[in-house]
């Protein structure tokens, strides 16, 4: 079986959403990820959506956060990762409030993902409509006031959207103001935003290939930001023995046998990327398990 250049992390997505979200079956997810030693959990958001095609799979979603303070304490050797929460969907400072509160109580094993979202439709069922035009300034303004927290300032803070003056935020995160902070999304500004301000990027439903053309905006804004390289992920559906085909017949996964999967991550680890949160695209709980399994045997530890 093809080898890949150098050692890769996986995460596994649970089963918070999709016709699969039970919560029998996202214990059994991160039971089975904690005992593979993989590295993280991740769960998906969304809060309200239409009643589309494309929004389909996330008509029942548990919340992102919540079924992770559910999850942390079984499972305590796993970090926690949202992948990704909605940002301008929500109050900042209670997502600050919440996050730390979780990253407190799991030991600082929490991993911020965020992004700014697709759906008009769901942020006007939340009563953030004025909000869908400017998601773009309110996640930026958002990671400023999260440091800002969590590092313990009391300092005020004065902002486009935000005002604060005369308060303590406490608990602070296990990690401070360190706790990574990755940003989710394909489009420059958000590429642009990853280098400046975040400490990761994870792609989604994207391609080696693609992901390996958004890799310089992220690195030369970095570069001008005088910041580091944030670390590269991406979250990727692992199709076992489905056909492999080109990315214009159907959407990136992937696909076929565990040599062909294998292939696919050693063009992910060429790019850099460090982690691969997998989503198993499977109907039933039982065959998400099981492939999961086949992964870590046959590939993982192939």
């Amino acid at each position: 079986m093809p080898g890949y250049a150098a050692p890769m992390r996986y995460g596994l997505c649970l089963p918070n959403f999709t016709n699969l979200a039970s919560p029998e079956s996202i214990d059994a997810a991160a039971a089975l990820a904690e005992r593979l030693g993989w590295d993280s959990v991740w769960t998906t958001d969304h809060v309200l959506v239409d009643k589309s095609e494309r929004a389909e799979e996330y008509q029942t979603n548990f919340d992102v956060i919540q079924t992770l303070a559910w999850v942390a304490p079984r499972y305590p050797t796993i970090r926690l990762g949202t992948s990704v929460i909605v940002v301008p969907q929500r109050n900042a400072v209670v997502l600050a409030k919440e996050l730390a509160s979780l990253d407190a109580l799991s030991g600082g094993r929490v991993i911020a993902g965020v992004g700014v979202g697709w759906s008009e439709r769901e942020f006007a069922n939340l009563g953030m409509s004025h909000r869908f035009g400017v998601r773009g300034a309110y996640l930026e303004e958002t990671i400023g006031l999260w440091r800002h927290l969590w590092s313990g300032s009391a300092e005020p803070f004065r902002g486009r959207f935000n005002e604060l003056s005369d308060f303590v935020f406490r608990p602070v995160p296990a990690q401070g103001a360190d706790l990574p902070i990755w940003i989710g999304g394909r489009v420059d500004a958000a590429l642009e935003r990853t280098g400046r301000l975040a400490d990761g990027y994870q792609a989604s439903a994207s391609s080696p290939e693609a992901v390996a053309t958004r890799i310089p905006v992220i690195r030369a804004a970095a570069e001008v930001a005088g910041r580091p390289m944030p670390t590269l992920s991406a979250r990727v559906r692992v199709e076992f023995d489905e056909p492999v085909r080109s990315a214009e017949s159907r959407p990136y996964a992937m696909r076929g046998s565990a040599a062909d999967v294998a292939e696919e991550i050693a063009k992910w680890s060429a790019l850099g990327v460090e982690l691969l949160a997998l989503h198993f695209d499977v109907a039933t709980a039982d065959q998400m398990l099981a492939d999961a399994e086949r992964f870590d045997r046959e590939i993982a530890h192939g």
